[in-house]
């Protein structure tokens, strides 16, 4: 396997991942996982651990940039990242004890159908309206959501991210960019905790794939959260269900292959 091949790979991967992440929050093992699995050869266990790690940076930049755009709700968010973190860790280890053909259908799945959920019927909720929703209320849906995402993430290594947008949206009433901001303040210590499980579980990864990935996946991600905080909500919903879709579809191409 050539060195240039490798970097071409790489490179489409993390750009995916990098778009998924800054626009929608979601988790860079949807696209970079399959494509370490079919041109790279790398075992599936292990690329979902390289995608985790891609995922820590990628979703740190991008909280960074939705905070700084007071489009992040940290209160509440780490009351749903403490049960997710430890269902995390639950599910890593379940996932290492199953087929590795029945790891990240799922998420290719969420993705496909939550791009063209925000095309047919936008998130046009309000900060306004995030507001009337009561604290205690939120704090318990927060804690039983969490239990569910944590336990994907770690599971098939989708970092929870479909699920949390379509959580914070649909369930928890967030805007579109607060719930994107959240979902990648959340993602940032699921999968850093998702990837260090896989690693101390299935041993160390390729270290030129993993610097590549983790790389190319924080560039875009940085792109894509800078443009997506710039955008109006429409805007946003009809650039992030595309690159949904479109994802979803190219990932289903290469799973298939």
């Amino acid at each position: 396997m050539t060195l240039l091949f490798t970097i071409l790979v790489t490179f489409f991967a993390g750009m995916g991942a990098g778009l998924g992440t800054g626009f929608a929050g979601m988790s860079a093992a949807a696209v970079i996982s399959p494509m370490l699995i079919t041109f790279l050869d790398v075992d599936p266990y292990m690329a979902v651990g390289i995608a985790l790690s891609s995922d820590v940076l990628a979703s740190a930049v991008s909280a960074y940039v939705y905070g700084k755009n007071k489009n992040l709700d940290i209160r509440n968010g780490v009351i749903m990242m403490v049960s997710v973190l430890i269902f995390t860790v639950i599910g890593s280890y379940i996932s290492s004890l199953v087929p590795s053909t029945t790891m990240g259908n799922f998420s290719v799945f969420m993705t496909f159908l939550l791009g063209i959920k925000f095309i047919v019927k936008p998130v046009m909720t309000t900060k306004e309206s995030m507001a009337q929703v009561s604290t205690k209320k939120r704090a318990i849906q927060s804690v039983v959501c969490g239990v569910i995402i944590g336990f994907i993430c770690g599971f098939i290594g989708a970092g929870g991210g479909m699920m949390m947008l379509l959580i914070l949206t649909s369930v928890l009433g967030y805007e579109l960019k607060t719930a994107v901001g959240t979902s990648v303040f959340i993602m940032t210590f699921t999968a850093l905790t998702g990837a260090v499980s896989h690693f101390a579980i299935g041993g160390a990864p390729d270290w030129t794939i993993f610097l590549l990935c983790v790389v190319f996946t924080f560039l875009w991600a940085r792109i894509a959260s800078v443009f997506a905080n710039k955008a109006t909500p429409k805007t946003l919903n009809r650039a992030t269900g595309v690159i949904l879709v479109v994802l979803g579809i190219v990932v289903l191409a290469f799973s298939l292959l």
